[in-house]
């Protein structure tokens, strides 16, 4: 099954539009794991457990495994979910940006050593440094859009000058990647759930691409206006919620705390649908 495969077949199945971002913070680890890092697989591997029926993605973002060291945590983790929820894709969040035999090594590093489903991309340096990803076929790559974080607007909200009707930068990105970069129908787009109105837009220049949308939840984005702005028929929304879910509760009884919370913001999801 191609990324877009397994991501219609766990939003079907789970009923689902909600993914869960793997943050592991140690110093946020309930009693008992608090503060250990060797322990990054265990939080993360019950949380995966708890809610695998809920979600239709999982989110790992590599720099909370990296600094620890705990890259073979995360390869753990990643067949932990191949075995335990097949049926949900895996977005490995990278936000790698590079050229050539570098940005070759970086989708060898998400594709073959991770065996992830999918991965976040800064399209800063052009086409060149996103084909090399768009060769794994079947797997998905996530541009960068319009983000969440107030210094987005520093480059993001630009005017290009060069291109015809002087579309904003985000603007640019999507209509690119909605058409000449999409060669095999690979890519989809970030969008920060703090700007609905620019989701909205967003979606009315890639009205088929899947959007990954942060922000739902500690990030204090707006679930219901996330979902009226970009879900479509024929264009799905991914809408992450990290801290707001790993961390609903400190005790022993944090898996079930955290199945709660992401089964609180599944159904708010699907509530905006109507």
């Amino acid at each position: 099954m191609t990324f877009l495969d397994m991501l219609r077949d766990a939003t079907t199945r789970n009923d689902s539009m909600l993914c869960v971002g793997l943050d592991p913070e140690p110093s946020r680890f309930p009693e008992g794991m608090r503060g250990d890092p060797h322990r990054i697989y265990d939080f993360c591997a019950a949380i995966v457990d708890a809610t695998a029926d809920l979600v239709c993605a999982f989110k790992p973002q590599i720099a909370y495994f990296a600094a620890h060291g705990a890259e073979d945590q995360l390869e753990r983790l990643m067949q932990h979910m191949r075995c335990n929820a097949p049926h949900v894709p895996v977005i490995l969040d990278a936000k790698r940006g590079d050229i050539g035999s570098t940005a070759q090594q970086y989708a060898r590093e998400a594709f073959e050593r991770y065996g992830a489903d999918a991965v976040t991309l800064s399209p800063f340096m052009g086409w060149d440094s996103v084909q090399p990803y768009l060769e794994y076929h079947g797997k998905g790559a996530f541009l960068l859009c319009r983000t969440s974080n107030p210094g987005g607007d520093d480059l993001q909200a630009q005017r290009l000058a060069s291109v015809p009707g002087q579309p904003l930068v985000y603007e640019h990105i999507a209509a690119l990647a909605q058409g000449p970069w999409n060669k095999n129908g690979q890519l989809g787009l970030v969008v920060g759930a703090t700007y609905p109105h620019e989701i909205e837009r967003v979606r009315a220049l890639a009205p088929t691409l899947p959007l990954l949308i942060p922000g739902v939840g500690a990030q204090g984005g707006d679930a219901v206006a996330t979902v009226r702005a970009g879900l479509r028929a024929q264009g799905p929304i991914i809408v992450n919620s990290s801290r707001a879910i790993l961390y609903a509760a400190q005790g022993a009884d944090f898996a079930q705390a955290a199945r709660q919370a992401a089964q609180h913001t599944r159904d708010t999801l699907n509530a905006a649908r109507a």
